[in-house]
């Protein structure tokens, strides 16, 4: 089942282009790594899937639903179902609110009905956090742990997809690992497209991969196969100088 098609896209800053003819979809049940150094779209693409920017051409369709920021219903249900969570852990949570408040901003703004606390406790055990943590402040937790709060927030209100932009790249190395663990565990319900410059933390969690490079896709597949056996230069670049995590 898909669940986002991307059909050549196209987007430009003023007359800047940052996206040439981008096409590929997100699967349910199958996480997704999308790679490429600064500057070669990644960021842009998250800002379209999160509605935030419109492509200039080419769409962008949700279970065969053209993304159409106009469509409040569509949005809200869309909204639902796809949360993110970013890279930095300390200035992604709100310092002056409660982890419970932080938590139940998704089911307040998507007015979801129900126990909002039950719900906030079950993320937070989701994400191998205590109960006790609710009423607790963001300064009060390491940034591993801060981030395990941003992942519950995320999956409080059982989003189909999380977007998840450098979720790890502001983390030590051993908290990296964690956490990735944690992303292994959640997307047995969950499906993650993981936007990264990291090829390590990609080849630990995605069974899929596209390499972007200055908005062009140039290589897709199997995270396993291209790997292995990377066709394009750029790959074989990204391969040679990021460090990997260690197995």
């Amino acid at each position: 089942m898909t669940l986002i098609s991307v059909e050549a896209i196209a987007f430009s800053y003023g007359r800047k282009p940052v996206l040439h003819d981008v096409s590929f979809t997100v699967k349910k049940g199958i996480n997704l790594g999308l790679v490429g150094e600064s500057g070669s779209g990644k960021s842009t693409i998250l800002k379209l899937l999160l509605g935030l920017e419109r492509p200039a051409s080419g769409a962008i369709r949700f279970q065969g639903e053209t993304l159409n920021l106009r469509d409040r219903e569509f949005m809200r249900r869309y909204r639902r179902s796809v949360q993110a969570v970013f890279q930095d852990p300390y200035s992604s949570l709100d310092p002056r609110q409660t982890v419970e408040a932080i938590i139940a901003e998704p089911l307040r703004a998507l007015k979801i009905s129900g126990d909002h606390h039950a719900a906030i406790v079950q993320a937070l055990a989701d994400v191998g956090l205590p109960a006790d943590a609710i009423s607790r402040y963001p300064h009060e937790f390491s940034g591993g742990q801060r981030q395990r709060i941003a992942l519950a927030r995320a999956i409080v209100a059982r989003p189909q997809l999380v977007l998840a932009d450098e979720a790890v790249s502001a983390l030590d190395l051993s908290t990296r690992i964690r956490i990735v663990e944690l992303l292994k565990e959640l997307s047995q319900a969950i499906t993650i497209l993981l936007v990264s410059h990291d090829l390590g933390v990609v080849a630990a969690l995605c069974e899929e991969i596209i390499i972007l490079e200055k908005g062009r896709i140039v290589e897709a597949g199997r995270t396993a196969d291209i790997l292995a056996n990377p066709q394009h230069p750029y790959t074989r670049k990204l391969l040679a100088s990021v460090p990997r995590m260690p197995a």
